[in-house]
């Protein structure tokens, strides 16, 4: 029951943003969606079924965020996204989605608390919910790497990483991971970057030591 799976979904989305996850109740996200609880039950197995799939889902959407930054139509207000904008708007899209979902900022940093369903463990096996940080971060960056070729994974997973740590300790300004890109070289001066320009000197080539000048 495709459709009832999805509405199950976002009432348990929705009940999640009201309230921490133990405090969720099956029945109320049942009766939000317009379904009977044995079909929640059907559908998921139980409340831990449905946390996973709630992790998953967030994976997912996480996951096709970048696919969009990374598409070859991603375009710029000067015209089509080249591959450092490009890159950039992954960065700016990882920060900006780590900060509005819980869920995100969990997969992507590892730090879960009783607020959340269940931690998914390590792996994509079969039954468990979501990958990991480091798989995550892993499959970002071979996706990065992919649609810009040649651009090396390296710098694609250096991009993600700065992402990362603008999540965990933000700028006094705010200003998003935009400058911590300028002084690795990954995106060049005026560059878009989250809808607004990028200013001041780009590097001019990669910076193999990653010194602060």
């Amino acid at each position: 029951m495709p459709a009832a799976r999805e509405s199950l979904l976002r009432a348990a989305e929705a009940a999640l943003s009201a309230h921490p996850w133990p405090a969720v109740r099956m029945t109320e996200v049942a009766a939000v969606a317009g379904v009977s609880r044995q079909t929640l039950y059907n559908e998921f197995g139980g409340k831990g079924g449905l946390g996973r799939a709630l992790v998953r889902r967030a994976a997912d959407r996480y996951l096709d965020g970048v696919d969009r930054a990374l598409s070859p139509e991603a375009r710029t207000p000067g015209g089509p996204a080249g591959a450092a904008e490009r890159l950039a708007a992954v960065a700016e899209w990882t920060v900006r989605e780590a900060r509005a979902q819980p869920l995100v900022r969990a997969l992507l940093t590892g730090c879960w608390d009783g607020a959340l369903p269940s931690p998914p463990t390590m792996g994509l096996r079969p039954g468990q919910a979501a990958p990991g940080p480091a798989e995550l971060v892993r499959a970002v960056s071979e996706r990065a790497a992919a649609a810009l070729a040649p651009e090396p994974a390296q710098r694609c997973e250096l991009v993600v990483r700065l992402a990362l740590s603008y999540v965990l300790a933000p700028g006094a300004d705010d200003a998003g991971p935009g400058r911590l890109l300028r002084l690795t070289g990954a995106a060049p001066a005026g560059a878009a970057v989250g809808g607004a320009p990028v200013g001041g000197a780009a590097l001019s080539g990669p910076n193999r030591t990653t010194g602060v000048r």
